[in-house]
Order: C-alpha cells, then sequence, then structure tokens
C-alpha cells in the first residue's frame, strides 16, 4: 500500500530545480521527486558479463598504441604539485 510522505522546509534553490525538471519532463512535482528518489535509492545492478562488454566496446574504440606507459605516467603528474 503506498505510504504519503510530506517533506518540509525544501529550500527555495533546490524546490525551483524540482519544478523545473518536472516541467521539462511534463511530470508533477510529486512525480519528480519519486523519480528523483528511485533513482538514488533503488540498486541498479549491471550483470559482470554486461559490464565487461562495455569495457571491451569502450577499449576496442580507443586508437591503438595512441599512449605508452611513460605516457599514462606523465598526465597523471601533469597538473600535481
Amino acid at each position: 500500500m503506498p505510504t504519503t510522505l510530506t517533506l518540509k522546509n525544501i529550500p527555495d534553490d533546490l524546490y525551483n530545480r524540482l519544478k523545473t525538471n518536472a516541467a521539462a519532463h511534463r511530470r508533477s512535482l510529486n512525480s519528480e521527486a519519486l523519480v528523483c528518489l528511485e533513482a538514488v535509492l533503488v540498486p541498479h545492478a549491471i550483470a559482470p558479463a554486461d559490464r565487461l562488454a562495455r569495457a571491451r566496446a569502450l577499449r576496442a574504440g580507443l586508437q591503438q598504441g595512441a599512449f605508452g606507459a611513460q605516457d599514462i605516467d606523465a598526465m597523471k603528474r601533469a597538473g600535481r604539485p
């Protein structure tokens, strides 16, 4: 059975962002709040095989030999004090 939740003391900027997003998605404030809560609280498990397939696809799209180990180390150090 669905439960009712009342939110109090919502900061104005947060309320305005929720209202703007709700309008952009053609949803009520309540529906937009539920979508936001679900996006954060409902786990989205990714099967290991799917994660591996995505990693392989990303790797396949990289230019071969573009970066050597020394280049990668230099990029890691760049910007560090």
